[in-house]
């Protein structure tokens, strides 16, 4: 009996054994797979690797709350604001579902708050009293050429009487002199007086010059009979008198062809007290992606963008005044592609770097250089490695902001070219001379790199994809720190989540990174099906924050002014080796020009460090700043908000 049960239990083995080999054989690469992912995860989660590498975590919000999240901003309550306006889809649009959420990465909590207006493709920058200034957006989406239906394009009207401006309003009917055909006009428009010339030397009349519109028109009814191919004078239908006599349009081509988007003027401040939107007077210009950038004086410098009827806005640049909340044109004109990534420069100048999002003519303010705004004088940089690689590159100012240099990284060609660049670019603007030299190589081409200064001075670049939008499943998984001070570059953990296109990132106040956005124009690698707006934020833990310990930093003042010291209680401060002033982020197309890291003059005390603030308002503009400090192997504080006047 025992001889045969031995047997029989022999041979149930050898089946069983015999059925295994069978499945593995049949499933072994999905067995493998597992295996490998399994194991994946095993690695990354073991505390030597998170010590060397860090971590990434997905926070994936209740569905209510989740919105295709366009631009971000760190409020100095320490909450995000996660702007979506209509994130980019029509329907939203059109239904004019507009949002805006706010989201307290401590507690976990996530506000709705009212959205006036469509802020996608808006500009923001950080104001010195801890708002947020808003200016721009959508008026209209782009259509392609095969979904236009009614021939349209810009009317501009003349009126020619010097006494009075005279305002058109929407629905006004406009009738070609030569081709007898009628177009409307979607928008009400101002057209200002003429404008009298006089002779310099006599004094004497010379002439009118007509003040000038911009409006949108198209036509009556839809079809291709409609289009017009020269130029004509057109009458304005319901004037009568004088008006009829000085009042006129002249238009090119009315045609069935694609209609770029559309900006608005309207202009905001965000209070992160109050949570809500607060509207101040409109910009001059309508624009769709401009950018905003602080000056020396604190007043808001705002260019570029497309305007009412979807072309860029012909160099025209102003600025915002926030005690009088007004706006002024500047003296002189320069153009730049839609959302130029600038910079204050420590002389009050302004660095352009060559990022831009990129509507715009492929010749015509793509140039990085040195713009002097009193003067208007520009001056190029050369030395720049990929030049014709720029849209949608990234653009970093590297730590400690007192060095004054800029990192240009990865970019790709204009429009939906297919052509990317793994260059990193650096150049110093404190040089006599400065030029760009190629820094460390990024293993692929990218464009969208997002980039985030770190407190212990390196900078974590990540993502991005090699072709436009992600397109043909072309995401890279991948994250790199860069150390400025010795010009490496070190690859840690893979992010999680592809970001491309609408994606940015944000340093939070207890040393965190947060990642949100991605527009995928495809959802496949055979470009099949199409994309769908990535929704989750996905939060990087860096290797500094896997150590044993980290200084702490209490008390001490909410306000330091510059060139003044201040006294802050921390832990371990024998061990303290810097301190850093941190702007608040404003992201959005990656590049993120609020970004600077200021380094301060440290003393240690018994209890603490006495910190000392640079006096260069150019270097220190006015507003609220993150400040942390780090131990001698570079383990940041949690930040502590100060407010320097």
């Amino acid at each position: 009996m025992k001889d045969g049960s031995s047997r029989r239990r022999a041979r149930r083995i050898a089946i069983g054994a015999a059925v295994v080999l069978a499945l593995a054989g049949m499933n072994g690469p999905a067995l493998y797979r597992f295996g490998s992912q399994q194991y994946h995860e095993y690695k990354i989660n073991q505390p030597e690797y998170k010590a060397a590498n860090g971590k990434w975590d997905i926070v994936e919000f209740p569905e209510e709350y989740r919105q295709n999240t366009i631009h971000a901003a760190l409020l100095h309550t320490g909450k995000v604001l996660l702007i979506a306006g209509s994130g980019n889809n029509q329907d939203n649009f059109d239904a004019k579902r507009f949002d805006t959420r706010i989201w307290d990465p401590v507690k976990g909590t996530i506000k709705k708050v009212p959205t006036p207006t469509d802020l996608f493709c808006t500009g923001h920058t950080q104001l010195a009293d801890g708002k947020l200034l808003i200016a721009g957006g959508t008026k209209r989406y782009e259509k392609l050429k095969g979904d236009v239906t009614k021939a349209g394009g810009l009317m501009i009207v003349h009126n020619e009487n010097p006494d009075k401006p005279i305002t058109l309003p929407a629905g006004t009917r406009f009738t070609g002199r030569d081709n007898g055909k009628t177009f409307v006009s979607k928008d009400p428009v101002l057209v200002p007086r003429a404008k009298k010339v006089f002779d310099k030397a006599t004094g004497a009349f010379l002439r009118n010059d007509p003040g000038l519109g911009r409006i949108y028109v198209e036509a009556q009814k839809s079809g291709a009979k409609y289009e017009t191919g020269t130029q004509d004078n057109y009458r304005v239908q319901g004037l009568s008198g004088g008006d009829a006599r000085n009042t006129y349009g002249i238009a090119q081509k009315l045609a069935l062809d694609k209609k770029d988007f559309q900006g608005i003027r309207d202009a905001y401040e965000f209070d992160p007290v109050a949570e809500k939107y607060i509207k101040v007077d409109p910009m001059n210009e309508a624009r769709w992606y401009p950018t905003l950038t602080t000056l020396s004086d604190g007043k808001v410098l705002s260019l570029s963008g497309l305007d009412e009827i979807g072309q860029l806005v012909p160099g025209k640049n102003e600025v915002f005044d926030p005690e009088t909340k007004k706006w002024t044109y500047t003296e002189g004109v320069r153009q730049f592609p839609t959302y130029p990534a600038i910079s204050l420069m420590q002389n009050g100048k302004l660095f352009y770097s060559g990022s831009n999002a990129g509507y715009g003519p492929d010749d015509v303010g793509r140039d990085p250089g040195i713009w002097d705004l009193d003067t208007n004088k520009f001056t190029k940089v050369p030395g720049l490695s990929d030049p014709k690689l720029l849209e949608t590159s990234g653009t970093v100012l590297l730590p400690p902001a007192q060095k004054e240099r800029y990192m240009v990284i990865g970019g790709g060609g204009v429009g939906e070219s297919r052509q990317s660049s793994n260059k990193t670019r650096i150049i110093d603007l404190l040089e006599d001379d400065p030029k760009f030299r190629d820094g460390p190589e990024l293993e692929k081409g990218t464009r969208y790199p997002q980039s985030s200064i770190l407190p212990d001075d390196t900078v974590l670049i990540s993502g991005g994809s090699e072709d436009y939008r992600g397109r043909g499943d072309s995401d890279i998984l991948q994250a790199r720190l860069y150390d400025a001070k010795d010009d490496t570059m070190k690859r840690v953990a893979d992010p999680l989540v592809g970001r491309n296109y609408h994606s940015g990132s944000i340093l939070l106040p207890d040393g965190r990174v947060m990642f949100f956005g991605s527009d995928s124009l495809y959802a496949d690698k055979a470009n099949t099906k199409p994309g769908t707006f990535e929704q989750r934020i996905e939060i990087y833990t860096p290797p500094y924050l896997y150590r044993d310990s980290r200084p702490t930093l209490s008390g001490g003042p909410k306000t330091i002014a510059r060139g003044e010291s201040a006294t802050f209680t921390s832990q371990h401060a024998s061990a303290v080796r810097t301190a850093r002033l941190i702007r608040p982020s404003a992201s959005t197309h990656v590049t993120d020009v609020d970004q600077r890291s200021i380094a301060l003059d440290v003393e240690k005390t018994a209890n603490g460090v006495t910190v000392t603030v640079p006096k260069n308002r150019n270097l220190v503009q006015s507003g609220w700043y993150m400040l942390f400090v780090t131990d001698d192997q570079g383990t940041p504080s949690k930040a502590q908000w100060v407010r320097v006047p």
